[in-house]
């Protein structure tokens, strides 16, 4: 998109940014993606799919859908989903178009511009859409120089990282199963030691931590809104001792599952 001159950038009427209800979702698309969407994550946590690749997002993730993308998300109620959604076009032709998806480590300039073309389409000062149009090339700049700096690592790893958020996710939809480190270094096809040190660097914590938080949390869930008892839930959970459970639980959520219920 270097080439392509700010005129031809058009911002759409879609875009905002928004705090995501505990119940929300990105259904997923009957029909894909018919422009472009700069897709950004201010806080909280989720997995945003795309064509049928699973990204597990935080603050800084950042996507770039582009038109035939089929695209879906949910969200960790606890921790809902901030985030700025911006639909655009471009009338030239393109010959370099940003990644699809990066985490911004030093944000805050990008913010800016994101949170000023948001303003701008909302307020509509005079001169609103040319300077929109020279923001939305600002950062695509951005992003293409994001993207240039580790070139050489992102190639490297991206199939790692597919395959590591792959498991991530696994987990989190499966978290009553008696997950192994082994088995899940299998499923990504490393090996234990290696998987469970590129994990803790990509998700934020060990292995281990990260199967309890998303049963826990599941379990929050469970004794919130299924109507179950702490003993099912965690029998369902895979709790053979529930005096265990529920101190994990109360060591996790600083309150008993009774508490909670």
């Amino acid at each position: 998109m270097l080439n392509a001159s700010p005129a031809s950038f058009v911002q759409l009427p879609a875009f905002a940014k928004i705090v995501c209800e505990p119940g929300w979702k990105w259904q997923k698309r009957e029909k894909p993606m018919p422009n472009y969407d700069l897709f950004y994550v201010w806080s909280g946590e989720g997995t945003v799919v795309v064509n049928d690749v699973p990204f597990a997002v935080q603050k800084g993730s950042c996507f770039l859908f582009r038109p035939g993308d089929h695209t879906h998300a949910t969200h960790n109620p606890q921790k809902p989903l901030v985030i700025t959604y911006i639909h655009f076009d471009v009338t030239e032709p393109v010959e370099d178009i940003p990644e699809p998806y990066r985490v911004l480590e030093d944000a805050f300039e990008f913010e800016h511009m994101l949170s000023r073309c948001v303003r701008l389409g909302l307020d509509q000062p005079y001169g609103a859409a040319e300077e929109v149009q020279l923001l939305l090339k600002q950062m695509m700049i951005c992003l293409l120089r994001n993207d240039r700096e580790f070139p050489v690592e992102r190639k490297v790893t991206h199939q790692l990282t597919e395959a590591l958020l792959e498991v991530a996710n696994y987990v989190r939809l499966h978290p009553g199963l008696p997950h192994r480190v082994q088995d899940l270094a299998g499923r990504a096809g490393l090996s234990p030691r290696y998987f469970s040190v590129r994990f803790k660097e990509l998700i934020g914590m060990p292995v281990q931590t990260y199967i309890i938080q998303k049963r826990i949390e599941r379990a929050q869930h469970m004794l919130q809104h299924a109507g179950m008892n702490v003993t099912e839930v965690a029998e369902a959970l895979g709790y053979r001792d529930i005096f265990f459970f529920s101190r994990q639980f109360k060591q996790h959520t600083g309150k008993s599952p009774s508490e909670i219920r």
